[in-house]
Order: structure tokens, then C-alpha cells, then sequence
């Protein structure tokens, strides 16, 4: 049933608009009446047509439905019947109990019943939804955690939730929980995710709520545990696939346009069919009456006007060839062959994890060569989101590069040594650093490198752990924060325990436990943390590390000359596109401590403006400061990142990161990717919390970037005076000069209100790049689909998580990331791969051939079937307006579906203007896909007139042959056969020469698939008009002797080749004058491609691409509450504190 679907999915789209005329005229060559074609000039064909297409789609489906597999078939742990068993994802109903372990995608969303953790906690990843890489903390309530891993006990729960009906919010839940007689309250703290990863946790149990199909009460095989949800509303539950957006059939700018263009030859055709009805009405009263003693009409004829209507129909199946339904099948194949290439890619296979590209629909394949704007996700798309710590500056000395002998800076490669950390039994084997400087430093007790490393390996939340001796893992809230705890760590200053009052840390051998007497946290204003502790020798002190912003207006003014040397070298941090922070610390005076504390419980007791009154305690204490250093961490983008953003930009293709992380983050990787750089003249901010606030900042960002536009007419203005609103296409603004914006989820919400979305969309499309953060899934889609509704262009999105899955829908073409943990954007996209550095092949290699292809497709095929039906139209004029036919009805038959389609389906999968090399290589060569510069309504009509001049060539040059001519032996040969003869000949001669001159890049199947095509109608020619089927089938194949009568004849030979000449020479002429009169772009780069292959330059050599960017802080906190509250709520406490002397140092 499953393929059948498709097949009837394709039979509903046969019977739509642009195919009722195909429709119509299935059954019209069976009347009679009307017909003057065999029936299965049209019946063949159109069986033809829909298996071939039947077949393509079932092809389709099968390879979704074999994605789609992957994910149900997916094994998960069940409890049932007392017992643990294994099931699979597509079988979990709402109400089982499922078991989660360690690194394992969570398959529905549950309520958390119990975990392994102290206190029930859970630490889960929710990339795939929201795009954060910082874990989160789930905690199920106090009644179940008891149950701990108890199968008894979770077997006899019979508990009853009942919750709200299922929404998109991820931030929001509400539910209760009746269990033993009293109802527990429910919130989104106690439920996990679909599409959540379990980390550092080994086993939880849950609850499942929600799955991918609705129920509104359902009992689990386990009878006692019902969940019950508030609301009819159906479809599916689970937060992942309700932020997933609905799924369309897409098609392509050309569909549309071919949708169009059918309908104007559908009109074209009536015209015709009208002119040639008078035609016939004039002649019948004129002339027609002279014959009717031979010719009589038919008892059903009565008149004329009953004749001519009767005409009308008859030239309107013989002239339905202009657009034959060949033209659609002929389109599905041509898709299908170049979606071949781009799954066969060996450039676009990563080896690492074994992931070919795929092209997952093959419907899309032309639309790659016009796209203008690349909404991109960040995390695991533009990243690889490992955090590294990379540089430092401590007391005003760098470190982090490599010198040779000669003092001469070394490029970091694979094959750098790397500093030996043996001496340290504990140093992560995964951490990697060069400069052995640093740690000659700690060697040797430099006082301030210690003192630095001693502030990294306190001033945090990570939490760690060590169930197995010596093997030590942190549960950091961000990737950031762990690479900082980790180098600490592999300089011998390891965190290695907490409780939430003192923290253990082993420096150098030696185990030091300090007392936390207070964590002043991260939040989005103070951009910074600090911990203020109570050392071995009774010093209190305080350790702060921020945004360098920041902390620099909280140093103490003795650190102005060590301020400046470390200013320096965070700007050549950022220069290299690294993440920096300022690490400082402060000495307090225990009675000034002690006053401060009082003044913090106060606040922190306070009822009434609680949050304003601890942030002035917090000020009081974080100043004064004395600087340490600064800290450079490297978030690696993915390969070819910062080369593939600088290609789609010299293809004048703008890139929008639309991220659900923080606005620093985003930023800083916008830098590193060099989307924005410091060549800009300026970046704006949005970030208003009210509609009036965003509309001032985004037209307040529009007049710096163009005053004069506002003072003209401005297109927004008038379209919201219009009435009623329609949708129409933005004019494109040029700006004065390069900026970029950026904008938060919060903000956005407001701009995508009403009168807002215009601004909005003017001010960014005016910019060189975009960043919107702190997104939700569905904001993604409404900024895709703003874009999509009033630019009229084509839009891709590509992302790796199931956060941008509503995107990739919303896009005209959507890009998965497959390879990573979650399956969701791949199995939604329409093209996946695993690296974002092969879009730029995608695009300019795979999508730019694909759309010259079918452009010169399209316009021959066109031209060929106007050539080939219009010669009918003049006809008419000499055979009394009776529809006769031109062609014998087998060489209509084979018209389209042999004798043109191979040479013509060779041009489409084979041609190259240019080779892969000079593709990627000049960019500039993908901009008239963009315009539609290939074919569009312009290039139609130049078709049609090329049509309509071969037509009066191929029709009369023949006629004029033939007239009142004989043969050398006296014999006649102005009869109809031989004409049929000649001018059929004539025109594939001519329709052959056309697409061999349209044919750039010749092959071997090329010249087979031409020539090939034009040997084997004279082959069919000779064996229809052959002797033994004339002797077998008299009544079918009436034409004997034609063929040898006519092809032995010179003359006719004569007529072929000047109607060669004649149609041929206006397109030779065109084609050398155009570059030299009319040159366009493209035109320009062909010459430069031509110089370059005549003058080859030297092989380049390539060196690191060096990321430019301003100074920038970023640092990857959550948004949501820290870690802070639970360490020293002492829920976090993991293990006792190891023995003193376990600490495995080498001396």
C-alpha cells in the first residue's frame, strides 16, 4: 500500500491544470468524427509517460520509506510485565515505561520517574532542538525517584497524569500527577524530549506522554498507568515533530513557469485551431461545394458551421504536439539522471564516517543553480561544536604559537609536536597544545601562571566525576567551560570533587581543598562569573572570569599597562577567530567578606525586586579587580567553512545564520566564518522588547545604510497603504556599503508582527549577513517563509538537527547534515550530506549544470515541437482546411518519444559550459540562474519565432521542390508520400544540426545519442515503407516504395541540405555576434576562462585562511538558569572525596 500511494499521488497531479490538456486529449483520437490520427499516436505516448513517472516516484518513495525505517526500527529498552525488553521505537505507546542509558537519543517524550543520579538528576543535550550544546538538568519529582531501579516497584506505579494538549512551546508544560490519592504538579522541568540526548547519566526511567501519533486516553500494557490530554487536537505529539512545520511537494521556479507557458500554447493552439475552423468554413462555401459530388459529407454533417466546428477539434489533436506529454516524462529523467551524479559524487563522500551525498528527491535538481539566500543553522552545521583551548595571556606574556630556531612563527599542522603531559596520569589524552612554554611555566612555579590556572580550575559549575579511579569526567553546563576545566587540568591543576561548600582541587601532586563560601553566576546582562573562596592558608579570595568588555571597567587602575599588553593579545585571539575571556581575581579583607555576605542573604531572602537588589551586591564585591590573563578557546568549524562562505558570497548568495544559541556565540562564529569581518561598515543590533523599540532600530539601521531611500517612495510604505495586501516582490535596495545584522528570538517575534515583517525583511536583505539567535524551530520557517513570500527568489536552508527541520520544509530546498547523531533534518531534507563545505559543490557544480541543462532543454525542445506542429498550420492552406497531416502517424508516434528524445536527453545529462574546475573556481558564472537569465518568458518567445521561421522553411522549401517536378526518368514526384517524405527528413535534419550546435561538452554516448538517433530514422523509415509489412499489414502500412522513391531522388537531398542552411544560419549568427555585441557577465568570465586555458597560471599554494574579525567575547552559557543554585544547594554531591594520595603524579 505503501507504493501504492505514490502512484496515485502522480495520477492526482496528471489530472491537474497544467495537465487537463493532456487529459482532454486522451480520448479524442478515438472519435471519428474528429480524428484524423491513429489512436496510438496519443495512447502510446501517454502510457508511456505515466509508467515511466509511476515508476521514478516508487523509486523515491522506497528510498524514504527506507530512512524512514531507520528511525522506527531503532531498539528501545520497555519494561513490561515485570520485566526489561527490547522494542522498537515505531511500537512505544503512550503510558509504557521506557529505560534510557547513557549517549541514547530519547524516543518520546517522557515524564522522568527516576535516574541514577543522586537526587534523580538527568543531564540531557538539546541540540537537536533548540541548537544549545550546553547540558541541561531534568529532575523527576520526589515521589518517583525512590522507585530508583526497582522493577517492582516501577511495575506496580499507578500513577494518572493529565496534561495539556500538544504545542510547539519547548520552554512550557503543564500537567498533574495523581498517584496514591494526591496530585503532584507537573512542568516542563520534569519531562525529557524527544530528540534529547542523554549524557553523563547512566540509566533513567520515564514516563512516555507524548509520541508521533495522537491518542486522547491511553493504558499502557502495564493497566495501571493511564495518561489522559485535555484536548481533541490531532496530530503529532512529541514537541520535536510539532516544531517540525508541515510538509509540501515543492516544486521548482521552472514547474511553475512551465505551468505558464503550457497554458499560453494551450491558447496559442486555440487560435490556431479557430483561424484554420474559418479557414474551413470560407473554403466549404467557396470550393468545397464542387467536390461533394465526389466527396459527399457525412450524415452527421449538415452544414458548414457544423463542419468547421467539427475541424476545429480535428486541428486541435493534430497541433497538440506543440507541447506533447513527452515534455513532462522527458523532464522527470532528465532530474533523475542528474540526481545520479550528484549520489555518485566521490568529492562529496566523507570518509570518516562513510556518508555519501544523496538526493533525496528528484525534483529539485535545477533549482540548485538559482538560489540567492542560505539560511544556515550553527551548531554542527557551520561547527563541529568542540571547544578547545588553544592560547593564553597570563601577566602579559602570550602563549600558544610555535617558533622555530629561528624565531620565526610556525604554522600549526597534524604533524607539529605536540607537549608531552605523561608527567600527569590524569590529563585528558584527548587535549592538545604546542607551546611548550607554558608548561616550562608551571615547571617552575611561575606564581602568576599557577595563580591562573588555579582561577580556571575554581571559577566554574562544572561538575565531576569519577566512577572508576583516576578516570575523571566533567559534566560541564557549556563546551567552553569544560575546556577550560580541562586544561587546567593537563597543566596538573585538576578539579577532581565538589560538595556544595568546599571544592578539591590536586595542583601540582599536592590536594588543596578550598571552602566555596559563594558563586555569583552567569547571566545575559553580566556577561561574567565569579567564585568566591576560602584557601588552605585562611585567605578569602575571589576568581572572576567575563566578557574582556566587561571585566576591563572592573580592573584596578594599577592594571592599566597589563590591560593594554593583554588587549593586544586579544585582538590577535580574535584575528584568529578564537573565543576570548578575561580572567582576573581579587584578595578580600575577611571583615569586608563577612559584611558582603550579610548584605547577599539579605537580597537573596529579599521578596520585592530580588533580581535588581542582588546585582548591586554583586557590583560591590566584582570591582577592583587585579588582572591575570585572558583565555583564547577555538570552536572548530567544520572543514572548509570559512573558504565556502567566502565562494557563496562572490556568487552574490547571502547567508542568514539562524541559531537558537546565544547572541555572543553567534557572533563570534559569524567572525570566524566570515560572514561578518572587519571591513563592514558597521553592524547593527536589534534586540527591542516592544514593536515601537524594533521598528525605531531596524528604520534607524536602514538610513545609515541608505539615507536617500527613505526620502524617495518607499516601496514598504506603499504596500501597506495598499488594499487589499497582496504578496508582491520587494525591490532590492543597494546599500552604501557592508554591514551586518544581528537580531534575538525575542526581537524577532516582534518584527514578524504585522507591519513590522517589511521593515524587517528591507533592513536585512540590505545587509551582507544576518544572525538571528535565540530562535525557536517554528521562527525559522516564519523567517524562511518572510524571505520566500516577498523576494521571490530561491531560498535553501541546511541544518543537522531536528530544531531545523521546519526550516528545511519552509525552504525551496532543504539540506541535511546527515552523519550526526540525530536523523531528523536528513530524513526531512531534500539533499543531505555531511559536510557544509560541499554546498559550494552542490550549488556551482551540481546545481549550476543541472539549470543549464534544462534550459537548453526546455528551449530546444520547444523550439523542435513548434517546428515540427506548425509545419501542419501551413499545410491547412493547401489541403482545403481538412486536417490532413503533414507526417505518415508512425513518424508522429516516433516523433517525440525516438527519433528527438535520446539527442536531446544527451544534451541534458552530459553538457557542460564549463568543467567542475572553472565552476568553482569563478562563482561569478552561477549568477544568471539567480536572474533566470536561461529561460524565462523572453527566451519562450524567441523559441516560438525561431519555431515559426524553421516552419515556413521547412514547409515550403519542400514545396517548392516538389512542384511540378520529375524525375531524370520522367517519373512525377509532386504526390503527398514523397512530400511527407522530404519534409519530415528536412526536419530532422534540421532539429539534429540545432542541438549539435547547442552542445558544448561532447561524449561518447553524446555523438551516439545525435547521430545515433538521426541513422536510426532512416533504418525505421525504410523498414515501414518495406515490402513485407506493406505485404502483411496493407491496411497499416500503405507507403510502399516511398522511401527509396524519394531518398534516390537529388533534389530532395538539395532541399534538405538548403533548409539546413536557412534555419541554421540565424542561430550561427546569433551565437557569434551576441558575446561580441551584446555581452552579459557570464560572457566576460568565458573569456577569462579562455585566457586562463591558454596562459595556465602557476599552481597556487594554499595556505591557512586567516580569520578576520574584531575583538569579541563569547562565551557558551545557557540562557536558563546556571548550575549555581544546585552546587550549593548540595543536590550535586556525586562521590566521596578520593584519598589524598591517590592522585597518580609522576615525580
Amino acid at each position: 500500500m505503501k507504493y501504492i500511494k505514490p502512484l496515485i499521488s502522480e495520477q492526482e497531479r496528471y489530472l491537474q491544470a497544467n495537465n487537463r490538456e493532456f487529459n482532454s486529449l486522451f480520448g479524442y483520437p478515438l472519435i471519428p468524427q474528429i480524428s484524423s490520427l491513429a489512436w496510438y499516436t496519443t495512447v502510446i505516448p501517454l502510457m508511456v509517460v505515466l509508467s515511466i513517472t509511476a515508476v521514478k516516484d516508487g523509486i523515491d518513495d522506497m528510498k524514504r520509506h527506507k530512512n524512514d525505517n531507520q528511525v522506527n526500527n531503532r531498539s528501545v529498552l520497555v519494561l513490561m510485565n515485570g520485566r526489561i525488553v527490547t522494542d522498537k521505537w515505531m511500537n512505544i505507546q503512550v503510558g509504557d515505561i521506557i529505560k534510557l542509558e547513557n549517549n541514547q537519543l530519547v524516543t518520546a517524550d517522557i515524564l522522568l520517574l527516576s535516574s541514577s543520579e543522586p537526587y534523580s538528576l538527568t543531564y540531557i543535550e538539546t541540540a537537536e532542538l533548540d541548537g544549545e550544546t550546553n547540558l541541561k538538568v531534568k529532575q523527576a519529582i520526589s515521589v518517583t525517584s525512590d522507585m530508583e531501579d526497582n522493577l517492582k516497584l516501577l511495575s506496580a506505579f499507578d500513577g494518572e497524569v493529565r496534561c495539556e494538549s500538544p504545542n510547539n512551546r519547548l520552554d512550557r508544560f503543564t500537567g498533574t500527577l495523581t498517584y496514591k490519592g494526591k496530585n503532584y504538579i507537573l512542568n516542563h522541568d520534569r519531562l525529557i524530549f524527544r530528540g534529547c540526548v542523554i549524557r553523563n547519566t547512566d540509566w533513567c526511567y520515564g514516563l512516555v506522554v507524548f509520541t508521533g501519533k495522537w491518542r486522547k486516553l491511553h493504558c499502557s500494557p502495564m493497566p495501571s498507568v493511564t495518561v489522559g490530554i485535555d484536548d481533541n487536537n490531532h496530530g503529532p505529539d512529541t514537541k520535536l515533530m510539532q516544531n517540525g512545520g508541515k510538509s509540501a511537494f515543492k516544486r521548482t521556479h521552472i514547474d511553475h513557469l512551465m505551468n505558464v507557458l503550457v497554458l499560453w500554447i494551450f491558447l496559442f493552439l486555440c487560435g490556431m485551431c479557430f483561424i484554420l475552423a474559418i479557414g474551413h468554413y470560407i473554403w466549404e462555401n467557396k470550393k468545397g461545394y464542387y467536390f461533394r459530388d465526389f466527396l459527399p459529407w457525412k450524415e452527421y454533417v449538415s452544414s458548414s458551421v457544423v463542419s468547421s466546428v467539427l475541424i476545429f477539434w480535428s486541428y486541435f489533436i493534430i497541433l497538440n504536439t506543440m507541447v506533447p506529454i513527452s515534455l513532462y516524462v522527458s523532464v522527470e529523467i532528465i532530474r533523475l539522471g542528474n540526481s545520479f551524479y550528484i549520489n555518485w559524487d566521490r568529492k562529496m563522500f566523507y570518509e570518516l564516517k562513510n556518508t555519501p551525498a544523496q538526493a533525496r528527491t528528484t525534483t529539485l535538481n535545477e533549482e540548485l543553480g538559482q538560489v540567492k539566500y542560505v539560511f544556515s543553522d550553527k551548531t554542527g552545521t557551520l561547527t563541529r561544536n568542540i571547544m578547545t583551548f588553544s592560547k593564553c595571556s597570563i601577566n602579559g606574556k602570550f602563549y600558544g604559537d610555535v617558533y622555530d630556531k629561528n624565531r620565526q612563527k610556525v604554522e600549526i599542522s597534524e604533524k607539529t609536536e605536540k607537549v608531552d603531559f605523561s608527567y600527569n596520569r590524569l590529563a585528558d589524552p584527548k587535549f592538545s597544545f604546542y607551546d611548550k612554554t607554558l608548561v616550562e611555566a608551571v615547571k617552575k612555579g611561575d606564581r602568576w601562571v599557577h595563580l591562573f590556572f588555579v582561577s580556571l580550575s575554581l571559577c566554574h559549575t562544572v561538575i565531576p566525576e569519577e566512577k572508576v579511579e583516576g578516570e575523571l569526567v566533567y559534566q560541564a553546563q557549556s563546551p567552553d567551560e569544560g575546556a577550560l576545566v580541562t586544561a587546567a587540568r593537563n597543566f596538573g591543576f585538576v578539579f577532581r570533587s565538589r560538595t556544595s561548600e568546599t571544592i578539591m582541587i590536586v595542583e601540582m601532586g599536592e590536594t588543596r581543598i578550598y571552602k566555596l563560601l559563594a558563586i555569583l553566576d552567569f547571566n545575559n546582562v553580566r556577561k561574567r562569573m565569579s567564585v568566591i573562596v576560602r584557601t588552605p592558608e585562611n585567605r578569602v579570595m575571589l576568581f572572576c572570569k567575563g566578557a574582556d568588555t566587561i571585566l576591563c571597567q572592573l580592573l584596578h587602575p594599577s592594571c592599566r599597562s597589563l590591560r593594554d599588553v593583554t588587549m593586544e593579545h586579544l585582538d590577535d585571539f580574535a584575528s584568529d577567530g578564537l573565543r576570548t575571556l578575561m580572567v582576573a581575581y581579587r584578595e578580600l579583607d575577611n571583615a569586608f567578606f563577612q559584611d558582603w555576605s550579610r548584605k547577599h542573604s539579605e537580597a537573596f531572602l529579599s521578596l520585592e525586586d530580588r533580581e535588581n537588589k542582588i546585582s548591586i551586591v554583586y557590583e560591590e564585591i566584582e570591582k577592583d579587580l587585579m588582572l591575570l590573563g585572558a583565555t583564547a578557546i577555538e570552536d572548530k568549524l567544520q572543514d572548509g567553512v570559512p573558504e565556502t562562505i567566502i565562494t557563496l558570497s562572490q556568487a552574490k548568495i547571502k547567508i542568514w545564520v539562524l541559531t537558537g544559541d546565544k547572541q555572543e556565540t553567534a557572533v563570534n562564529i559569524a567572525y570566524a566564518c566570515n560572514i561578518f569581518d572587519d571591513e563592514m561598515d558597521g553592524m547593527f543590533i536589534v534586540e527591542g522588547e516592544d514593536n515601537e523599540t524594533v521598528w525605531q532600530e531596524l528604520r534607524s539601521a536602514r538610513e545609515k545604510m541608505k539615507p536617500q531611500s527613505l526620502l524617495e517612495s518607499d516601496p514598504i510604505d506603499d504596500y501597506l497603504t495598499a488594499k487589499p495586501r497582496i504578496p508582491f516582490k520587494i525591490p532590492e535596495e543597494v546599500p552604501s556599503g557592508n554591514y551586518g545584522l544581528v537580531i534575538n528570538g525575542y526581537s524577532l517575534a516582534h518584527a514578524l508582527e504585522g507591519n513590522l515583517e517589511l521593515e524587517l525583511l528591507q533592513t536585512a536583505c540590505m545587509c551582507k549577513g544576518v544572525i538571528c539567535c535565540r530562535m525557536t524551530p517554528l521562527q525559522k520557517a516564519q523567517v524562511v517563509e518572510l524571505v520566500k513570500r516577498y523576494k521571490k527568489v530561491v531560498t535553501l536552508a541546511i541544518g543537522d538537527g531536528a530544531n531545523d527541520v521546519s526550516m528545511i520544509k519552509a525552504a525551496h530546498i532543504g539540506v541535511g547534515i546527515s552523519g550526526q547523531e540525530g536523523m531528523q533534518a536528513m530524513l526531512n531534507s531534500d539533499f543531505a550530506f555531511s559536510q557544509f563545505c560541499y554546498l559550494q559543490r552542490l550549488l556551482f557544480v551540481h546545481g549550476r549544470w543541472s539549470y543549464n541543462r534544462m534550459c537548453k532543454f526546455l528551449s530546444y525542445f520547444f523550439y523542435k515541437n513548434f517546428a515540427f506542429t506548425l509545419v501542419h498550420f501551413w499545410y491547412a492552406f493547401y489541403s482545403g482546411f481538412s486536417a490532413q497531416t503533414v507526417y505518415d502517424t508512425w513518424f508522429i508516434t516516433f516523433y517525440n518519444l525516438v527519433y528527438t528524445s535520446l539527442p536531446v536527453l544527451g544534451l541534458s545529462l552530459f553538457d557542460q559550459d564549463v568543467n567542475e574546475t572553472w565552476s568553482l573556481r569563478f562563482p561569478e558564472l552561477y549568477e544568471p540562474g539567480q536572474h533566470n537569465l536561461y529561460f524565462n518568458k523572453k527566451e519562450f518567445v524567441k523559441c516560438l519565432v525561431h519555431g515559426i521561421f524553421s516552419s515556413l522553411v521547412l514547409f515550403f522549401i519542400p514545396m517548392g521542390t516538389i512542384h511540378n517536378s520529375v524525375r531524370t526518368d520522367g517519373k512525377e514526384i509532386s504526390d503527398y508520400q514523397s512530400f511527407s517524405t522530404i519534409v519530415q527528413t528536412s526536419l530532422l535534419c534540421v532539429v539534429t544540426m540545432q542541438i549539435a550546435l547547442e552542445t558544448t561538452y561532447w561524449t561518447m554516448i553524446s555523438h551516439i545519442f545525435t547521430w545515433g538517433s538521426l541513422g536510426f530514422y532512416f533504418c525505421i523509415l525504410f523498414f515501414l515503407y518495406s515490402d513485407g509489412l506493406c505485404l502483411m499489414f496493407p491496411n497499416v502500412f500503405q507507403l510502399l516504395g516511398v522511401a527509396r522513391n524519394t531518398l534516390d531522388w537529388p533534389q530532395m537531398w538539395l532541399s534538405v541540405v538548403l533548409s539546413m542552411v536557412l534555419c541554421m544560419l540565424p542561430v550561427i549568427g546569433y551565437h557569434f555576434l551576441k558575446p561580441l555585441f551584446w555581452p552579459v557577465s557570464v560572457d566576460k568570465v568565458i573569456d577569462r576562462i579562455h585566457h586562463c586555458m591558454s596562459h595556465p597560471l602557476p599552481p597556487r599554494i594554499r595556505t591557512r585562511l586567516k580569520h578576520a574579525g574584531s575583538r569579541r567575547s563569547a562565551y557558551a552559557f545557557s540562557h536558563k538558569q546556571g548550575f549555581g543554585a544546585l552546587i550549593t544547594s548540595g543536590k550535586t554531591l556525586k562521590a566521596k572525596f578520593p584519598k589524598k594520595n591517590s592522585f597518580p603524579f609522576k615525580k
